[in-house]
């Protein structure tokens, strides 16, 4: 079952017989996730789950009152692409202009050992001035940062589900698109936790924004203040700014407008791509979609510039994410140019707000159970 074929089986578009007891058995083993979701998140609320905190020596502390370097979650609550990435590099180029010598932790989802794949490679490439560590163990990750790398501010990528590690802000990131993933647990659905779990964050920020219209961001709002009534909600979009080929060479938007484009990719939501390619008013003579965290062979690099070929496109399009794992393969023997498309997280609405929580957080003045 392709990407296009599992999201229209979870959003109900397919029936019939086999769908539907497929369906009931992934809904019996959500209950169960569900259960063990709710029997953990009691754990850390009720501390019989310690959480930990790094001190500016590069020690592990569950010591409420003792100095910590401090820590910047920013999560999410469904499986999939919802724009963690994009405000992890604002972030920490915000820390950088404020001259705050920062680290990324990032669990480096189905990344091989010794290699930067996905993810950690898009924010080593963009955030030069931090260190990114790829480790599953929040804890250890934290401790090589301060102490190899002498990191005086942590952002947790990723981090809404991974709560042994304390933080002094909770970021979470939520898709307009798809705010709740078919509003069900995993399997039968894309929640990783109920979102009633909200009223853990601190923030929450709306990606994507422009992808829907203005009433129904209002209804997403006021869904999310259902969960937590008092939190901040800042509006963001992905915003293209330029083509980047080898060599970070760059094809302004302008520039793309003339040329024939052959796009293809990998991601959780590949609609929203090929949307923003056509919203451009790109020439799109062609596209290939792959699943979610796609491994690309050099099989797959070459049926990608057949078809590229096959309708005469002059580029060869994708996003960040996938050029990450295909940029070097392409780079051989081929005439086609290839490049990504360049998005900046951009705020729309609200962004003084998630400044003024990142000052406090940085601080120490948020005010926060150790566990929460």
């Amino acid at each position: 079952m392709d990407q296009k074929d599992f999201h229209d089986f979870l959003s109900g578009a397919k029936n019939g017989p086999i769908a539907i007891l497929v369906f009931q058995l992934l809904q019996f083993a959500s209950r169960l996730y569900r259960l063990v979701i709710a029997l953990r998140n009691f754990c850390y609320r009720n501390r019989l789950f310690r959480t930990y905190r790094i001190t500016p020596a590069g020690n592990r502390t569950s010591d409420k009152l003792q100095a910590r370097v401090p820590v910047i979650s920013v999560g999410n609550l469904t499986t999939g692409g919802t724009g963690k990435t994009p405000l992890v590099i604002w972030l920490a180029s915000y820390l950088k202009q404020k001259k705050v010598k920062c680290a990324i932790l990032t669990r480096g989802y189905k990344t091989a050992k010794g290699k930067l794949s996905d993810e950690p490679a898009i924010l080593a490439r963009n955030c030069p001035e931090a260190a990114v560590i790829v480790n599953p163990n929040r804890i250890a990750g934290a401790i090589k940062a301060v102490r190899s790398f002498d990191a005086e501010t942590l952002i947790m990528d990723d981090g809404f589900q991974h709560r042994r590690l304390a933080r002094d802000l909770d970021i979470v990131t939520i898709d307009a698109a798809r705010p709740f993933g078919y509003g069900r647990l995993l399997p039968a659905g894309l929640l990783r936790e109920p979102a009633a779990e909200l009223k853990r964050a601190d923030a929450v920020v709306i990606t994507k924004c422009d992808q829907i219209p203005r009433y129904k961001l209002s209804r997403l709002k006021e869904k999310l203040r259902l969960y937590n009534g008092d939190i901040p909600i800042a509006e963001t979009v992905h915003e293209p700014v330029c083509a980047k080929t080898i060599g970070a060479k760059k094809i302004m938007l302008a520039q793309l407008q003339a040329k024939n484009i052959f796009a293809f990719c990998g991601i959780a939501n590949p609609s929203a791509f090929i949307s923003t390619i056509k919203r451009l008013g790109f020439n799109l003579a062609g596209s290939e979609i792959f699943d979610d965290h796609h491994s690309y062979t050099r099989d797959d690099i070459t049926e990608i510039f057949t078809q590229a070929a096959l309708v005469n496109a002059d580029l060869i399009l994708t996003t960040e994410k996938d050029w990450s794992k295909t940029a070097l393969p392409a780079s051989a023997g081929n005439d086609i140019a290839f490049a990504y498309l360049a998005i900046e997280l951009k705020f729309v609405g609200e962004q003084e707000q998630i400044i003024r929580l990142i000052e406090n957080a940085l601080a120490g003045k948020i005010q926060r159970n150790f566990e929460s």
